[in-house]
C-alpha cells in the first residue's frame, strides 16, 4: 500500500496502478485499456522508452513523475482534446498544494506547465482504438519533480527545463504527487462534465503564461508572431498579428 499525503483521498471511480518500471506508461495504457473497467491512472517509477509530442524523446531522471490517465472515450475527439486544459489545471492545483508557491506556476498553451518561466511538466494526448472504434483517451503526463533534463536534450528554442526540487527546494515523492493530481483532476473533470469547457477555459486563462504579450506560434506549415489575446471556446490559440486575428488549433508556442 502506498502512503498518501495527509488529507488526500483517492477519488472514487478511478483505478490506480503503480509500476516499478515500464517502457512507457502510454504504451502500457494502449496494451491494457480493453481490460480496464473505468478511468485508471498508470504510474511508473522508471520509463525506458518514454516519448513526448510529435515522437520526441522524453527524458526521465530518477525521482521524476510519469503517469498516464486512461479515460473511456464517450465524447467526440474534439471535446476529448479539451482534456489537456483539464489536466493542466489539475497539475497547477497539485503543484500549489505540494509546494505552497502559487505565483511560481503558469500554464503554457497548449499543454505545458511552467515553473519560474521554465518547463516543469508536459502533457501528451493519444487515442486508443479497440477494433475499428476509438475506445479510450490516454493522457500522458511527465513532471520534473527531482531533476530536469539537460538543455542539450530538448528541442532548440524550447523553454528551458526546470525541476521542482532545484528551483523551489521542495522534494515531492512521485506517488504522493499522483494522489494529489488524481484528486485535483477528478474535481475539474466533474466540472467539465457538468458545465462544459467555459469554466475550465476561464480558470485556465487566469493562470496563462504570457497572456497579452508577444509570442511565436509554429504549426506544421506556418509561423505566426503576435500578441496572445485569448483561447477560444474550442481551445484554439488566438493571436493578434499585423495581418489581423489568427486562430491556431494546434502548434508549438515560443517566447
Amino acid at each position: 500500500m502506498n502512503s498518501k499525503p495527509a488529507g488526500t483521498l483517492w477519488p472514487g471511480g478511478y483505478g490506480r496502478i503503480v509500476l516499478s518500471a515500464v517502457d512507457s506508461t502510454l504504451s502500457e495504457a494502449a496494451r491494457i485499456a480493453p481490460e480496464l473497467g473505468g478511468p485508471t491512472w498508470i504510474m511508473a517509477h522508471e520509463q525506458t522508452a518514454a516519448r513526448g509530442r510529435r515522437g520526441r524523446a522524453w527524458v526521465m531522471p530518477k525521482g521524476n513523475f510519469a503517469a498516464t490517465l486512461v479515460l473511456p472515450l464517450a465524447d467526440n475527439p474534439g471535446q476529448a482534446a479539451l482534456r489537456s486544459f483539464v489536466v493542466s489545471l489539475a497539475l497547477h492545483e497539485a503543484f500549489v498544494a505540494a509546494t505552497g508557491r502559487a505565483a511560481a506556476f503558469a500554464l503554457k498553451w497548449p499543454n505545458d506547465v511552467l515553473l519560474n518561466g521554465g518547463k516543469v511538466a508536459g502533457i501528451l494526448l493519444e487515442t486508443i482504438s479497440t477494433g475499428v472504434r476509438m475506445s479510450h483517451l490516454a493522457i500522458g503526463i511527465g513532471v520534473n519533480l527531482a531533476a530536469a533534463p539537460d538543455v542539450a536534450e530538448v528541442e532548440a528554442g524550447a523553454v528551458r527545463p526546470v525541476a521542482v526540487a532545484s528551483d523551489l527546494g521542495v522534494r515531492i515523492d512521485p506517488v504522493d504527487f499522483l494522489d494529489l493530481l488524481a484528486a485535483s483532476f477528478a474535481r475539474f473533470e466533474d466540472q467539465f462534465s457538468q458545465y462544459g469547457f467555459a469554466p475550465i477555459r476561464t480558470a485556465w486563462l487566469a493562470h496563462a503564461a504570457r497572456l497579452g504579450e508577444k509570442i511565436t506560434a509554429r504549426t506544421v506549415q506556418d509561423e505566426h508572431v503576435g500578441t496572445f489575446r485569448d483561447v477560444d471556446e474550442t481551445g484554439q490559440l488566438v493571436l493578434e498579428t499585423q495581418a489581423g486575428r489568427v486562430t491556431i488549433p494546434a502548434g508549438d508556442v515560443y517566447f
